[in-house]
């Protein structure tokens, strides 16, 4: 189980191949490890390193993915790899995103294994891929999420997005809903900060919302990066545009980390921020703060609150059996 070969990749001349899974298309000769650190050319054959290989294993509230309108007040179990095809800059997890030595992760648990476990928890609902990047260890989600929909559990992805449509798409039948960081809405600040490309991460949130598949979005608020109001309006446009006014936005507070030392981000700007993205979007929501005001689903149309989160505490008797507004009946879009 520790290496299996990949299902995207091409062979080329003199024992080359081309990873095929995610928009770097990395061309790797004999021995040669891909950007990713974890997808590697033996022989021939690209092979997965981390297939199985587990560095976080807990079960979480599903708010802390953050996912918000999916069965609120549930509890899932998270399991996270490592590696990243990203290189941002601000990482919050680059010990496993991007460890050192990747031999020090030593545990590894089969899907099978993992289906077990999300099976003793009866409160959990299903699976949640997390932590580092999920894309880099796409055959274990792939072979796992299948297990736990046989297995009647959901299967919850928190990506960055940057993957390839084909790929994609042979996951959607088995991932039920998805968090995708839009990280900014700039190429300058794709290609500076994170190394990758913001159009890749657009077509991928119009494919999971055009398969019907629950779609959250998340946005590190970074001060002087990505936090200018007429690309952050052009952001919100794109996603009402696009997506759907009731896609939940979850605007987060960035904090120093990793190689970035910029000051955290000032309460005055996601405040503002806040206002400008409820203008337009239904539900948006503020991380990383203590805020009731960012916290709470208020219904769009009567304007009552309908689920009250205190932390992880949710209240959601105000909302129907079928994820409506007990106050006027708005469809809310929660599916609980």
């Amino acid at each position: 189980m520790s290496q299996i070969k990949t299902l995207f990749f091409e062979r080329l001349d003199n024992m080359r191949v081309k990873c095929t899974l995610c928009p770097h298309i990395c061309i790797l000769k004999e021995n040669q490890t891909g950007l990713c650190n974890v997808r590697k050319n033996e022989n021939g054959l690209l092979v997965s390193q981390n297939y199985g290989l587990v560095s976080a294993l807990h079960i979480d509230p599903i708010e802390k993915k953050p996912i918000y309108h999916y069965f609120p007040g549930s509890e899932i179990l998270s399991v996270g790899s490592i590696g990243c095809n990203l290189f941002c800059k601000f990482c919050q997890n680059w010990e496993i995103s991007h460890p050192e030595n990747n031999a020090f992760f030593k545990h590894r648990l089969s899907p099978e294994a993992l289906i077990e476990k999300a099976l003793v928890n009866k409160n959990n609902i299903g699976i949640a891929y997390t932590y580092n990047e999920p894309i880099v260890y796409y055959e274990y989600v792939y072979d796992s999420a299948r297990l736990a929909k046989q297995a009647g559990l959901k299967n919850i992805m928190v990506s960055n997005g940057y993957i390839k449509p084909e790929p994609l798409k042979k996951l959607l039948p088995n991932i039920d809903a998805f968090n995708i960081d839009l990280k900014a809405f700039t190429e300058e600040f794709y290609r500076k900060v994170t190394k990758s490309k913001l159009n890749p991460v657009l077509e991928s949130l119009k494919i999971i919302h055009n398969a019907g598949k629950h779609l959250e979005i998340t946005t590190l608020i970074i001060p002087g990066l990505n936090d200018n109001i007429d690309d952050f309006e052009a952001l919100i446009s794109w996603i009402q545009e696009n997506l759907s006014r009731k896609v939940p936005l979850h605007l987060s507070r960035y904090f120093p980390n990793y190689k970035l030392n910029i000051e955290a981000t000032p309460i005055a700007t996601l405040d503002k921020l806040f206002a400008i993205a409820k203008s337009k979007l239904d539900f948006v929501y503020l991380g990383n703060i203590h805020s009731e005001n960012g916290s709470s689903t208020i219904c769009p149309k009567c304007k009552n609150t309908i689920i009250i989160r205190k932390g992880y505490s949710v209240d959601k008797d105000r909302l129907t059996i079928s994820g409506n507004c007990s106050y006027c009946n708005e469809q809310i879009a929660i599916t609980r």
